[in-house]
């Protein structure tokens, strides 16, 4: 945890100061009746700020979708589209597992080299370390979830970093393929060139 954290510390930034990237990288955190939980949407909120102050000119929204009728990555979309980002800025990666598989995939289906991370502060360290151990150019920005009624999640997200960490820790020394790897897709090339 300290060496993410102290490691992570030059590559984490507010919204406002965070370096332009290509791509912001927004990690899963669940869907409730077809709707982002509240923690997923602070992190939508993020990503579309991004967007709007020219930050970033693609949303790669990298979530879960194994099981029919759970969709997190159209759910995300449809909510980014609701807040003003144009459909086809959107790209959906349908097999983020975890945040493990949602960095390798960037890189290795997506292409990505260079991106903002976006998910809460207290996973924010461990998502840049991830992204950055697998090559890409990567800086953080992450939502501090603390109030607004969301102080039980964001203690729990807290509690369990340092079991979290411990297999980022594996991941990067023993650098697994995603759980569902696929072929190469062209949709942020697609959408960087789109106008």
């Amino acid at each position: 945890m300290g060496w993410a954290y102290a490691d992570t510390a030059k590559y984490r930034y507010s919204v406002e100061k965070v370096p332009d990237a290509p791509v912001a990288l927004v990690l899963g955190a669940g869907i409730w009746g077809g709707h982002p939980s509240p923690l997923l949407a602070r992190r939508l909120d993020l990503a579309a700020d991004l967007y709007r102050r020219g930050k970033v000119k693609v949303v790669l929204v990298s979530g879960d979708n194994r099981v029919k009728g759970y969709d997190e990555p159209t759910t995300m979309r449809a909510y980014l589209v609701g807040k003003g980002v144009p459909e086809g800025k959107v790209v959906r990666d349908f097999a983020g597992l975890d945040t493990w598989d949602s960095c390798a995939r960037a890189k290795r289906i997506f292409g990505v080299t260079r991106l903002i991370v976006v998910t809460q502060d207290f996973h924010l360290p461990r998502a840049v370390a991830l992204c950055r151990g697998l090559g890409i150019q990567t800086w953080g920005v992450g939502d501090d979830s603390m109030g607004g009624g969301h102080t039980r999640a964001t203690v729990r997200g807290y509690v369990r970093e340092p079991l979290a960490m411990m297999k980022a820790t594996a991941s990067l020394a023993l650098r697994p393929d995603p759980a569902l790897l696929g072929r190469k897709e062209p949709g942020v090339n697609e959408a960087l060139a789109s106008p």
